[in-house]
């Protein structure tokens, strides 16, 4: 069954914790799953409803575990075309399904690259043939994602593209980016930035510091990111576009972030799974597994972007899942490919900021689920009455030791392989049904 097909029968939830990052509220309760949606929520653990309307057998006791709204992951990249072996769509959706992920945004830096609706097309194809969950595609902002000419971006909002990005390889012609957004404006489109400025980035391996001058990796300053982020900002003011900044991951960067919301423009910001749970001295002995892109910051900084997900000064978190073979991680540090994969560890990897009264689940789950989908227009990420039946059912205190041969995705470069986690996902719905149920 396909995630855009509708379960007839109906599916009772019972004695939940429903977590609502609408209200803001964790209360127990149950809900009423029918043709793909939410039918009801109830304030009731056990809600008195007749077996004629939901048979015993389409009863689901959750005993007291917590139910969600399914994860919108923005930035994944599923390496269809050119680099199926790396990840493909029908292991990036097993592996989203087993992560609680029922939406997944895809990037357009595949070989070739995403930028005409033929290759969206092929995508959104292969996607309904084999993901178990809902696929949304981005698409490239200039051609090849080589910065000087833009793509068709009204062709590519026809043929489904949800946004528009080149991804970390940043615009570095400011006359070509002003066009792109202006004419993106135009249409509505969404533009997802990466801030860094290309040119101090260039190379770097590791943050400014005396962490990386200690082991002699090439570094960039966190002011890079504030720097990219300035002038996207202002490249909004000029144009009006809506803009997305895919990860903000250092301290310096937040006040420009809070200036272009107080001054009302539409500009949303996310981060990632592993800058708010990892820290510059997490790669240790040149460990390439905790090589990412931006590399790892401070702990000042992880705790300062703690804070600005607890407040809502950014938006949304994401894996960034990237999927990297063996080989091109087990190279000299700074050789090594940057990147890790997340789908399906994401959720109990930032449970640990719930286990450390960092991040109160509704807040978490705003950041997950809720904002993501609001900010690309999707009716999910909500627990309530008419909302798409796209769930997450979890036990947060359960604990385990990841090993990263267990997971679904073809790529393994995980850098929390041995890691002791606590939380695992039970099931999760789309649509009203269940693409993944834990043993």
């Amino acid at each position: 069954m396909t995630p855009t097909e509708l379960r007839v029968t109906p599916t009772l939830i019972t004695d939940a914790r429903l977590i609502d990052p609408e209200a803001d509220t964790i209360r127990e309760g149950a809900v009423l799953i029918e043709r793909g949606a939410i039918a009801e929520v109830f304030d009731t653990p056990e809600p008195d409803i007749p077996t004629d309307r939901v048979p015993s057998e389409a009863r689901r006791d959750a005993r007291g575990r917590f139910l969600a709204p399914g994860i919108v992951d923005i930035g994944v990249k599923v390496c269809e075309p050119g680099e199926r072996h790396k990840e493909s769509y029908k292991t990036a959706g097993d592996a989203a399904a087993a992560g609680g992920v029922t939406t997944i945004v895809t990037r357009p830096d595949t070989d070739p690259a995403i930028d005409t609706p033929e290759t969206l097309e092929f995508i959104r194809r292969r996607a309904r043939e084999v993901a178990r969950v809902h696929v949304l595609p981005m698409a490239a902002l200039t051609k090849g994602r080589e910065g000087r000419e833009m793509t068709e971006i009204g062709f590519l909002m026809d043929a489904g593209a949800v946004a528009f990005t080149d991804c970390d390889r940043v615009v570095t012609d400011t006359k070509v980016l002003s066009r792109a957004m202006t004419y993106a404006a135009g249409l509505g489109a969404l533009i997802v930035s990466h801030p860094q400025e290309p040119g101090l980035s260039r190379g770097a391996a590791a943050t400014s510091g005396k962490f990386a001058s200690l082991r002699g990796l090439p570094t960039v300053s966190p002011m890079a990111e504030r720097m990219g982020l300035d002038r996207d900002i202002a490249l909004v003011e000029m144009t009006g576009a809506r803009l997305h900044a895919d990860q903000i991951t250092a301290a310096r960067a937040l006040p420009s972030l809070q200036r272009a919301k107080r001054n009302g423009f539409d500009v949303t910001a996310g981060t990632s799974m592993h800058h708010l749970t990892l820290n510059e001295l997490d790669v240790a002995d040149y460990r390439t597994f905790f090589k990412v892109k931006p590399p790892l910051r401070s702990e000042d900084d992880r705790q300062a972007i703690i804070d600005a997900v607890k407040t809502g000064l950014i938006d949304t978190v994401s894996s960034m899942h990237t999927p990297q073979d063996e080989e091109s991680k087990r190279l000299p540090f700074e050789e090594a490919a940057s990147g890790a994969v997340g789908l399906e560890t994401m959720l109990p990897v930032l449970l640990r900021l719930y286990h450390s009264e960092e991040l109160p689940l509704p807040a978490l789950f705003r950041a997950l689920s809720l904002n993501p989908a609001r900010r690309l227009g999707l009716d999910t990420g909500r627990l309530a009455a008419g909302a798409p039946a796209d769930l997450v059912l979890f036990d947060a205190d359960k604990p385990f030791i990841l090993d990263r041969f267990k997971l679904r995705s073809k790529s393994k470069n995980t850098p929390f392989d041995g890691a002791r986690l606590q939380g695992k996902v039970l099931a999760t719905y789309v649509a009203g049904s269940p693409v993944f149920e834990a043993d």
